[in-house]
């Protein structure tokens, strides 16, 4: 039986304010419009990573309108007719749920989905595009969700965590082991015992799926954002739009995919639906000018 064929699109995510890094970033230049670290802008490092692995027609960016002009000058003249414009910011299950009726329109079947932030650093791209490339073979099997999971190396209690369970299957080399919850910032306290037992990771909102899992995943935990972008894909090409794109946008929930979505999948009965890779990459999010300070002092 021949595999099914699927084109691999990228998703970055790059509407954030960048407000911790006032005063060199502002809401119309915020941090992913930054070279913070080395010569590009945290944008322009994330569309490189993810080039040898992913064409740039295929390469989406979902910003707002306040930064739209500044974010189609840094990306790949073929990407900037990918980038999307949200009326309002509403979190990241919209802002995916837009990508994904934009992809399937484009590639008039279904998809795989890689979804990353835009502003943060990645020290070894190579490992890294190593496991992008397993966590989308994972993500072939329809209904599979795959996150990134960043190795908890001190109880931080700035990022989500990631529990995992059981023992891991392999990937392309790489351990993959499913999800048993998420969750959203700890006190000290538990980050400390979460980093102790070994079974955790911080969440670096780094997904992928196919097109059509994120989809059904958003019609079972959101159903009226889902209707919502379901009819708003009706008219993608069209005149109308962009004014049902604002119309719509008012109606929909502000709400994170990690809690809308994932979390509620690993509750659901049957086999195991969100799957994490551990992902050794040299990564930060570069949250804070002392995050920054903490990067350059690695440099020689």
């Amino acid at each position: 039986m021949a595999r099914e064929q699927l084109t691999v699109h990228a998703v970055i995510l790059a509407g954030g304010r960048g407000t911790r890094f006032w005063p060199c970033s502002r809401t119309r230049i915020p941090k992913q419009l930054l070279n913070i670290v080395g010569k590009d802008s945290m944008l322009q490092q994330t569309v490189a990573r993810l080039r040898p692995l992913i064409s740039a027609e295929r390469i989406w960016t979902v910003t707002n309108a306040e930064q739209v002009a500044g974010v189609r000058k840094q990306v790949p003249a073929a990407a900037r007719k990918r980038v999307l414009i949200e009326p309002m910011g509403l979190n990241t299950a919209v802002a995916i749920g837009l990508a994904a009726i934009h992809i399937r329109h484009v590639a008039r079947s279904d998809a795989l989905m890689a979804v990353l932030p835009a502003d943060h650093y990645i020290e070894q791209p190579q490992e890294f595009r190593e496991i992008v490339n397993a966590a989308l073979g994972v993500a072939r099997e329809p209904g599979r969700m795959v996150v990134l999971g960043i190795p908890a190396t001190r109880p931080e209690t700035g990022f989500g965590y990631i529990e995992r369970t059981g023992e891991p299957f392999g990937a392309k080399g790489f351990p993959v082991f499913s999800v048993r919850r998420f969750t959203e910032k700890p006190e000290l306290k538990l980050a400390q015992e979460y980093v102790a037992s070994g079974n955790y990771h911080w969440n670096a909102g780094m997904f992928f799926w196919r097109v059509s899992t994120f989809l059904e995943n958003l019609k079972s935990f959101l159903p009226k954002t889902q209707a919502a972008l379901e009819k708003l894909a009706e008219f993608i090409g069209t005149r109308d739009y962009e004014r049902k794109l604002c119309a719509i946008y008012t109606k929909l929930e502000n709400v994170s995919v990690d809690y809308a979505v994932l979390e509620p999948a690993t509750r659901t009965e049957g086999p195991p639906h969100v799957f994490v890779i551990p992902a050794e990459v040299g990564w930060s999010d570069i949250g804070s000018w002392a995050a920054v300070y903490q990067l350059l002092a690695k440099k020689p």
